[in-house]
């Protein structure tokens, strides 16, 4: 360009602007005050963490974290170790069914509002393992660690050995091997999970997802809870997702990775959850036989939840209030 040329431009640029300048700074005033006035109405619901299933103890455990500024994702792993230590859960963490050998086994991941992530599969003798996906993101340079590698990464951390297999659960182990039945139960414990979403007072996003898997399931047997996309997604720009049931079903839809980018897309986290119910239902006709349940939460503090059958609950801690809310559900013939 001419410097004549430029001169000119730039002059009647700035006219522009002068003649403008009125107009702009109010447009930006507009804009500036709806930012303020939304990130207040979102303040007001903070901070919130939702988790799969009527582990009140957990939301609570995580909700108090919460209230005292710690970051979402520890208030997550914090919560979710409720339910790792808690012997009576058969499906999560210590005391959780064995698989066909008696053995027990752990899958978890965590993921937090950097985008950050980390994982385990088939853990032995470890039960925070929520923790130790952390540990994971954190210390290594990978994203995923497996069974003996995984194992031998805790000791090093610092974790203790334990043995995960309780006297009730190698009972109820030793009873299923007098008729061994591979089929799961719809919502019976036998094949769930707890996924735990956490909204701080920052208005950060983050996530964890820890199980025992499938009672009784073949040895090495892996299903969504552990993969990040599947059993937990977290984009801190949108919101976040986690799912339990039928891992093997969530897996073939990337579940919760699709909620996020339907939020992403403008569904709320209800629609979202629905949609992500739907993909599944419309592709399998045997979805009669298992369940499949989400829920989601977005940026401006929403949540949702969605199953295939009536029976799924979850937490939600807001406002110092921990309330289990029974979800809508598709199946309803």
């Amino acid at each position: 360009m001419k410097r004549r040329q430029f001169i000119k431009n730039a002059s009647i640029t700035s006219v522009g602007l002068a003649v403008g300048g009125s107009v702009l700074s109010c447009v930006g005033e507009t804009s500036e005050k709806t930012k303020k006035e939304s990130m207040m109405t979102i303040e007001n619901k903070l901070p919130i963490a939702i988790c799969t299933w009527a582990f009140a103890g957990a939301t609570a455990k995580s909700g108090e974290q919460l209230n005292k500024g710690v970051k979402a994702l520890d208030a997550a792993i914090s919560g979710v170790e409720v339910e790792e230590e808690n012997l009576k859960n058969t499906t999560v963490g210590k005391g959780g069914a064995p698989d066909r050998q008696g053995n027990v086994t752990l899958d978890a991941c965590v993921m937090d509002s950097n985008g950050d992530c980390g994982s385990v599969l088939c853990v032995e003798n470890i039960t925070n393992v929520a923790e130790l996906a952390k540990r994971v993101m954190t210390e290594t340079p990978h994203v995923i660690l497996a069974a003996k590698g995984a194992e031998e990464f805790a000791y090093i951390q610092g974790f203790k050995k334990e043995n995960l297999l309780t006297e009730d659960s190698k009972k109820a182990w030793e009873e299923w091997l007098k008729s061994p039945e591979y089929k799961p139960l719809i919502n019976i414990e036998n094949h769930d999970t707890i996924g735990m979403l956490c909204m701080d007072k920052d208005g950060d996003i983050a996530g964890a997802c820890t199980t025992s898997g499938l009672s009784y399931k073949m040895k090495g047997r892996v299903g969504d809870s552990p993969i990040i996309g599947s059993g937990l997604f977290i984009d801190n720009t949108v919101g976040g997702a986690v799912a339990t049931g039928m891992g093997e079903e969530v897996l073939k839809t990337v579940g919760s990775f699709l909620i996020v980018e339907l939020m992403r897309n403008g569904m709320s986290p209800q629609k979202a959850c629905e949609e992500a119910v739907r993909r599944i239902t419309s592709k399998n006709d045997r979805y009669k036989d298992f369940q499949i349940a989400y829920i989601a939460i977005n940026k401006a503090g929403e949540t949702g939840s969605y199953c295939i059958h009536e029976g799924f609950t979850y937490m939600k801690y807001q406002n110092k209030v921990n309330e289990n809310i029974h979800s809508d559900y598709f199946n309803k013939a």
